[in-house]
């Protein structure tokens, strides 16, 4: 099989330099061009020195859809609609890893972006794909909406609860807490060293912009809306998400059923993985992978089940899951390139 041709646009990003280091090593992948608007001119090891003499190629900050046979774009909310518009164009498949191909509704995408969509008949091309829950509803979508971090842990942490009619309405709640990189490279007060080391603090409280995209997936999965409480917490950490969610049982459950249920619909799928019962989930063990981690817990006392759901966000809840997304658009085997073991320590 020939490699197929591969560009990054905001290859400098965290998320972005993350697609590079990950697709180095796909079989099938050959990067051809890389994009930034912020070094334009300098080698991408010159911006990150983990990549010299591995990938020194020279960052752009031109056209480079007809290089390509896929296109990532990796970028702030309002800037990839132009580029999928030339994608579709030319032919050529778009994964966008920002936020701008995640919503259905226009309406919610500017009340919580503050931007409208400029190119609404693109909506329609896209398709949001968690790969364990969406992959079915693929039909050659030519764009894909690449999932944010927190929905994804949030979604593959509850959806067989969900499925299974456990969850009583309105009664999720979940605690998720972040490594720093989720934040993104660029400078901020909060992600200030001083700021955040030895540090932990919940923010954006009852406001963070990945709301929205948690209820759509859960309502999607449920068949009604579901309404839920997010916290997000940043964590003195450089990666990895950390999610416990709490609801309140709809019928009689103990943690073994539960455990059952969850094997049983995680059964096939290799990048979830289901902790012994009496285990929980430690980010540690996800680290640099395309893992997902899920831990069940029971209250007794007081019917509540705990679900602690843990990703690395750079991965799974980025570039892995995007790598992931264009395997599913090529017909490839979903792991190829994504078999990294996280390290031990």
């Amino acid at each position: 099989m020939n490699k197929f041709k591969i560009g990054i646009i905001g290859a400098t990003g965290y998320a972005g330099v993350e697609l590079v280091r990950l697709l180095l090593s796909h079989p099938y992948a050959e990067i051809t061009a890389v994009s930034s608007m912020s070094y334009e001119g300098k080698k991408i090891s010159e911006v990150y020195p983990n990549l010299k003499e591995v990938c020194d190629m020279q960052l752009r900050n031109d056209d480079i859809v007809d290089l390509c046979d896929v296109v990532f774009t990796s970028l702030p909310h309002g800037l990839s609609e132009k580029f999928a518009k030339k994608c579709v164009e030319k032919g050529v498949k778009m994964i966008d890893l920002g936020a701008d191909f995640r919503l259905d509704d226009g309406e919610e995408y500017a009340k919580w972006y503050g931007k409208k969509y400029e190119e609404e008949q693109l909506h329609s091309k896209s398709l949001y794909c968690i790969p364990e829950l969406h992959r079915s509803q693929y039909k050659n979508q030519p764009i894909i909406g690449n999932p944010g971090c927190y929905p994804t842990s949030v979604a593959l942490g509850l959806a067989p609860s969900i499925k299974s009619g456990l969850v009583k309405e309105n009664t999720v709640v979940i605690d998720s807490k972040s490594g720093v990189t989720g934040a993104g490279r660029g400078l901020a007060d909060n992600t200030h060293y001083p700021n955040c080391n030895e540090a932990f603090s919940p923010y954006k409280v009852a406001s963070h912009r990945h709301t929205p995209e948690i209820e759509q997936t859960l309502s999607k999965l449920q068949g009604k809306k579901v309404n839920v409480t997010f916290v997000p917490h940043l964590l003195p950490v450089n990666r990895g998400i950390v999610s416990t969610i709490y609801y309140s049982a709809d019928k009689k459950i103990d943690a073994k059923a539960l455990h059952e249920i969850y094997k049983e619909f995680y059964k096939d799928e290799k990048f979830v993985r289901i902790c012994e019962l009496g285990e929980v989930a430690n980010l540690r063990n996800v680290k640099y992978s395309n893992y997902c981690d899920i831990s069940l817990h029971y209250d007794e006392h007081t019917g509540r089940v705990i679900i602690v759901s843990t990703i690395d966000n750079m991965v799974k809840g980025a570039a892995g899951q995007a790598i992931q997304n264009m395997n599913i658009l090529f017909g490839l085997d979903e792991a190829c390139g994504l078999n990294y073991v996280p390290p031990a320590f």
